[in-house]
């Protein structure tokens, strides 16, 4: 019998966004026909996603930034419960956005819908205590990492490696010379990658240091390039900040061409940390929040690392440039010591390879098969 599935589902912002649509590949393939509806972004809507609100909405990090549109995302995730238990879809399935989803997937897991969850929250790097609510919220979590399971399992959280779908689209060996072409860049120039973030609120705390790093590089090396893929909503806002940085070019997405064309890349920490790291490209990771939010997050470390790349790693393999110290005069300093090292640039290429072997897995398949043991 071929059943129309109908899965709601909830991602947050633009990473979120990015893997929903490629589950939602493999979601299509398994299940032909079925529909999805929620909270979603563009990547989605290639799916055929019906977005009842854009994944903008939920863009929002840190403690007192969520404050201020507080009421707002408590009230589009009341709506959004009372439409689904008014309707419940076959499954809910929450992407990543754990602040928003965990709470709406406990409601929804009480009135007997199933749950799954699409990314472990960091518990094993910030906010321990979660692991309760997340038991209490989800029938079922798809693990990207592959040490997840496990932990969560000592909990008594039913959880599946399903490798990081982003590992299956990046190639092995990215092509430089084709993404520099497409970018028009001259093949022999050093090129920095800037992704000063993809949320208003990193925006304002980063760009500027960012681009005034950029500025301080090209004083060293005047003929380096500079490529910054940029969000719609925030392109206006990072050509402003970069304005006066030379032979810089500000892009409408294209991160993965960005990182591949480049030699470095200067990154804002989060998923595109790792991206850079399955693209191969040596980086440095850098992260500047409100004051607040910073001393209450800095209590909650679990561990010495905030980038992706050095936690799957155990080590420092890229340098961290964190609140004080991600100033424009050491942000530049890393990323000309990157361009100063060709042996170093070497050495973690390879690491960032093997790396992109551990995380490739049939993540399509690996996670329509848990999901369909979850909706029996």
């Amino acid at each position: 019998m071929n059943i129309r599935h109908r899965f709601a589902m909830v991602a947050g912002e633009a990473s979120g966004d990015l893997l929903a649509g490629l589950l939602l590949d493999g979601m299509k393939e398994r299940w032909p026909g079925m529909r999805s509806q929620g909270i979603g972004g563009p990547q989605m809507a290639k799916r055929g996603f019906e977005a009842w609100w854009p994944h903008e909405k939920l863009a929002v990090r840190g403690y007192v930034e969520v404050l201020k549109h507080y009421r707002e995302i408590v009230g589009i995730r009341r709506q959004l419960r009372d439409r689904l238990l008014s309707e419940p879809p076959t499954a809910f399935i929450g992407v990543d956005a754990p602040d928003f989803n965990l709470d709406l997937e406990a409601d929804l897991k009480a009135r007997g819908i199933r749950t799954v969850h699409f990314v472990c929250p960091s518990v094993w790097a910030w906010r321990a205590k979660r692991l309760g609510k997340i038991r209490a919220s989800c029938d079922h979590v798809l693990c990207i990492f592959p040490f997840e399971p496990q932990l969560l399992a000592q909990h008594g959280i039913a959880a599946t490696y399903v490798g990081h779908p982003l590992a299956n689209v990046i190639p092995l060996e990215p092509d430089r010379p084709a993404a520099r072409r497409a970018l028009g860049l001259a093949g022999g120039a050093d090129v920095v990658a800037i992704l000063p973030g993809s949320r208003a609120s990193e925006v304002q705390y980063l760009a500027e240091r960012f681009f005034e790093a950029a500025r301080l590089v090209a004083r060293e090396r005047p003929g380096v390039q500079f490529v910054v893929p940029a969000i719609a909503s925030l392109k206006a806002r990072v050509e402003q900040a970069a304005l006066g940085v030379p032979n810089l070019q500000v892009l409408d997405g294209q991160s993965h061409t960005a990182m591949a064309a480049s030699d470095v890349v200067l990154v804002a920490s989060g998923t595109a940390t790792l991206e850079a790291a399955l693209l191969k490209r040596p980086m440095v990771i850098a992260y500047n929040m409100n004051r607040i939010t910073w001393e209450l997050m800095k209590r909650r470390k679990l561990q010495p690392w905030v980038g992706l790349p050095n936690i799957l790693s155990g080590e420092f393999v890229v340098p961290e440039l964190l609140q004080d110290d991600a100033n424009p005069r050491s942000l530049a300093r890393a990323l000309l010591d990157w361009l100063d090292s060709p042996e170093r640039m070497a050495a973690v290429r390879e690491r960032f390879m093997a790396l992109h072997h551990e995380l490739r897995r049939d993540t399509a398949k690996l996670a329509t098969d848990a999901i369909e043991k979850v909706i029996g």
